[in-house]
């Protein structure tokens, strides 16, 4: 025991460890950016076949290096009622399998090349303009930095060899593989990467501190544990999101229960798989071969778990359901498409957070339209509904952008800044359109209170603005939530509708001097005008975006 410098190794696995991990986020961050749209593409074509959602939840996850994000992503699209529950599972048993691809980079020896690649990476990502090779710097540092904290904590884990404690307590995990379950779910919970727990278990193995068979049970063990992650996000959620991490849970505790009395016999046939002797002690007492057995175990499991539990993935659903009763699939008000999760994956989050926009832009219309009903029906439960409606536009404004805002201090990309930008500048005119909307049905409500009424040719004249407006914001939002490249809009009811205005205005004034309408009327009759008028100007906003022109 006293032959243990414990600063140093303290110091050694800390700074290792957090290499690892650092290293872990800026390759996933960079691996983010660089796929970009191509990621989002992915994401949005995932269908309800729970084939294609296991290979979506697969290739998601090997492209970010996260199997907690991807879960934690589909707890949200739950909570949004994006995904029913069989697919939500079948997501998660592909992300199993994906997250394994860190294991598997981990057992190659290319440890050697950690710092030239960090070199690499730098020289990339400060001395060049593109910002693609900016991405693949960040990348290949991230892939270093990850290499190099492997090594610190395996030269650190080297004095533990001596210290007969530690013998003792390895010796016991391989003699009761549950305590080294635990110990590896424990500390993945701790830690908040399976990846990094890997890590840890590959560092201890090829340095002779614990055996094979001990290093298979705490990687069952991390397995349990990286689902505490989706478990954690799933609070506060509705039942079914709810259901959907426990499946998480659930689907890796049973797999771990059925292979620890298969465990021998799965190692053998790994074994038979892949090349060398995993307890092979060389002459500085590391074990060379162990780290691919521990992958190739790893991967193994997962794989076999998924080959168990896709076909059963509807009475798993069942089982959860029983278990985690209630209904629900989203929210009546508030966001529907974002969850704070999404702020893991910046370009999908974008891709719903147009949606959320899109559905926001139904309300305002749907308020502007309300508007126009109240006050020629002069109804009173109608203007109620207006009223109603822009709460909730105003509490998706306040919400989206609240997410955008924190969106935008993650590092992204120029261009998704640029799209979140645009998205915040259509918020704004869309909101104010729910703002005028109101107006106008706060006038009509005076209107009726006091018993006012326009003119038959006031009557029409309105008719005809009421007309313009809607259809030009109804095409303006249409073309907005269609997406894609910047491409023209004919904006001209935007002129059209400054000129009713205007000669509407003239009329009024024309027949007040003739007194066929009363001041109280005019002023009413000018302040709705008004409000369509700066209703068509915020139309004509988004139009802009559109056209690529803000």
């Amino acid at each position: 025991m006293e032959s243990v410098n414990w600063l140093a190794l303290v110091y050694g696995l800390v700074g290792g460890l957090g290499l690892f991990l650092y290293g872990m986020k800026m390759m996933s961050e960079g691996l983010q950016k660089s796929a970009g749209s191509s990621l989002r593409n992915i994401l949005e074509k995932l269908t309800t076949n729970r084939v294609i959602g296991t290979f979506v939840g697969l290739v998601v996850t090997a492209v970010i290096q996260s199997s907690s994000a991807t879960t934690v992503m589909v707890v949200g699209f739950v909570n949004a009622g994006l995904m029913n529950l069989v697919q939500a599972l079948s997501v998660v048993l592909g992300a199993n399998v994906g997250t394994t691809v860190t294991a598997q980079l981990i057992a190659f020896k290319i440890g050697k090349l950690a710092l030239p690649a960090i070199g690499i990476g730098v020289f990339m990502r400060m001395f060049t303009s593109n910002k693609k090779y900016h991405y693949w710097g960040e990348v290949i540092i991230g892939f270093g930095l990850l290499f190099l904290g492997l090594k610190i904590m395996k030269d650190g884990f080297v004095p533990l060899r001596h210290s007969e404690f530690f013998q003792q307590a390895f010796i016991t995990f391989s003699h009761h593989p549950v305590l080294a379950v635990a110990a590896g779910a424990v500390l993945t919970m701790v830690v908040q990467s399976s990846s990094a727990t890997i890590g840890i278990t590959v560092a201890m193995a090829s340095t002779g501190l614990i055996d094979y068979y001990a290093a298979c049970a705490l990687v069952l063990g991390e397995n349990i544990g990286t689902t505490i992650t989706a478990n954690l996000a799933a609070i506060g959620t509705n039942p079914t999101a709810r259901r959907a991490a426990f499946g998480h849970f659930l689907i890796n505790a049973l797999g771990v229960c059925y292979m620890l009395i298969f465990l021998k016999f799965f190692m053998q046939a790994v074994d038979v798989m892949t090349p060398g002797d995993p307890n092979f002690v060389n002459a500085d007492g590391n074990m060379p071969y162990i780290a691919r057995h521990i992958a190739n175990v790893h991967t193994g499991f997962n794989i076999v778990n998924l080959i168990i539990f896709v076909p059963v993935l509807h009475i798993l659903a069942r089982l959860c359901e029983r278990m985690i009763p209630g209904k629900g699939n989203g929210r009546d008000d508030g966001l529907v498409f974002l969850d704070d999760c999404l702020i893991e994956t910046p370009d999908f989050a974008v891709s719903q957070a147009r949606k959320e926009v899109s559905r926001m832009s139904g309300l305002a219309l749907e308020m502007l339209k309300l508007s126009r009903d109240a006050f020629f029906s002069r109804d009173t439960k109608t203007i109620n509904k207006v009223y109603e409606l822009e709460n909730t536009v105003d509490l998706l404004e306040k919400d989206i952008s609240t997410f955008l805002v924190r969106l935008n201090q993650e590092q992204i990309s120029a261009e998704t800044s640029r799209e979140l930008n645009s998205i915040l500048h259509v918020l704004h005119d869309l909101e104010k359109i729910g703002d005028y909307a109101e107006n106008i049905a706060n006038y009509t409500e005076k209107l009726i209170e006091s018993d006012i009424r326009f003119s038959d040719e006031a009557m029409l004249e309105m008719e005809e603005i009421y007309d313009v407006a809607i259809r030009f914001t109804d095409n303006v939002i249409k073309a907005y939530n269609a997406g894609g490249l910047p491409r023209p809009i004919d904006t001209e009811d935007e002129n059209t509708i400054d000129k009713m205005r205007k000669q509407f205005k003239n009329h009024h004034l024309k027949r007040l001097q003739q007194g066929s309408c009363s001041v109280e009327t005019g002023i009413l009759f000018v302040d709705i005008l008004n409000n369509l008028e700066k209703t068509g100007d915020q139309a004509f906003n988004i139009a802009q975006v559109v056209m690529g022109d803000m």
